[in-house]
């Protein structure tokens, strides 16, 4: 018997199916793509797909900085190069390469470009200050003309005239007002104290309570002032809230918990929606053998390794560099839910052990005074990868906002 012939329709159902299958596989991506990029209902607005915090330290001898020791906008004791400190060109040649994505580095032309007719301000402590420096440096890569600038309280800054753009710090390290407040001298001296700072945790300090309209972009932070070497027995903090004295008294880390969450609910309040707000988290330590006034000292040549930093920086382990992770704890429970976007560069900066002034401050009795600097960074330094990662934070914000 011969075989039956083919239908003529068949070769046309192969076709249609294949047609139907490239289609499919074609559209697949894009909406796992969209799935997978919303941000989760109860977890803080993220405008990013990409989690630049999470990656690895790799060796780049071809990175080179962006700026040298003649910029004007350096602050002496963290000027590395003018300075010369040791290691400088390997400190400068590690590249922080994210798990999940690329980083970009910031193209300060661009980024001005993008940010034409706005403005950046950073508040809080010396660690926002020093972040600001490296900022301040890079984009005037892009504007040789830009000016210092001190205006609407702010502590330092920069203005960008060919771009219209002014990029500020408001020096403010508890962020809520604090001040002086002597003891009674009719009070005997038996306790010790000698008066009292008071902390008025629902009043932001006046050096950015005013700045709201101003700036486009704003970036919190504190943290490093809430320890027993600032504010000791006889001259602690004393927690006020709607004008009296809060009862029981808090201790400091209840106080700072407390300083954080008003002023997350004044942010949230008074700052515009519009606005893109940041919260950085801490800057870690790397105090080796002793706090900064017992010698402790940050004298290494390479980063640390991932199985060490747990070892340097786990409160269970309650080692002198241990506050960072307890207070950014803190920090992100309170902007859960909130459109303040955590800003975590803990994690890549705590590799680095290698990268902070130590003993080259510029002074030749500034260690001895003070001690070795293990807490604020070497410029150029990490700190011009916190620069890569919020400018592509801000882009990504601008354009999505």
């Amino acid at each position: 018997m011969p075989p039956k012939l083919i239908s003529p329709l068949f070769p046309w159902l192969i076709f249609l199916t294949l047609v139907f299958i490239f289609l499919y596989s074609s559209l697949l991506p894009f909406h796992s793509s969209f799935s997978s990029s919303r941000p989760p209902s109860n977890k803080i607005r993220t405008f990013s797909p990409c989690d630049f915090f999470k990656g690895r330290w790799i060796l780049d001898p071809s990175r080179k900085p962006m700026y040298d020791e003649t910029c004007p906008f350096h602050r002496n004791a963290w000027n590395c190069l003018r300075n010369k400190r040791d290691n400088m060109d390997r400190i400068n040649s590690w590249k922080w390469v994210p798990a999940t994505c690329d980083l970009p580095r910031i193209d300060p032309f661009r980024f001005l470009g993008m940010m034409r007719n706005r403005n950046i301000g950073f508040v809080g402590d010396s660690l926002n200050e020093n972040f600001l420096a490296s900022f301040l440096c890079i984009l005037r890569v892009a504007d040789v003309g830009a000016k210092k600038w001190k205006k609407k309280g702010a502590w330092r800054g920069a203005y960008f005239p060919k771009f219209n753009v002014t990029v500020a710090y408001h020096r403010a390290v508890l962020l809520a007002k604090y001040e002086w407040q002597p003891k009674d001298p009719s009070v005997g001296e038996q306790d010790g104290l000698e008066g009292i700072y008071r902390v008025d945790v629902d009043t932001p300090a006046d050096d950015w309570a005013h700045i709201a309209d101003f700036y486009d972009v704003l970036i919190f932070n504190s943290g490093h002032w809430w320890g027993s070497d600032k504010f000791p027995k006889e001259k602690p903090l004393v927690f006020y809230h709607a004008g009296q004295q809060i009862h029981p008294p808090l201790e400091m880390l209840d106080g700072f918990k407390v300083v954080v969450e008003n002023m997350v609910s004044y942010i949230r309040k008074h700052l515009p929606h519009k606005t893109l707000k940041f919260w950085r988290l801490q800057s870690p330590r790397h105090f080796y053998g002793g706090e900064w006034n017992e010698n402790g000292s940050c004298l290494f040549n390479d980063p640390l390794e991932e199985l060490q930093l747990d070892l340097w920086f786990d409160p269970r382990n309650n080692g002198v560099n241990k506050e960072a992770r307890v207070l950014n704890q803190m920090i992100g429970d309170t902007l859960k839910g909130t459109d303040i976007q955590l800003l975590d560069l803990t994690y890549l900066s705590e590799f680095r052990a290698d990268a902070h002034p130590a003993t080259w401050l510029g002074r030749k009795d500034a260690v001895e005074i003070w001690g070795q600097d293990c807490m604020h960074w070497c410029l150029p330094g990490v700190p011009d990868t916190w620069v890569d990662i919020v400018s592509e934070l801000i882009r990504i914000g601008l354009e999505t906002g």
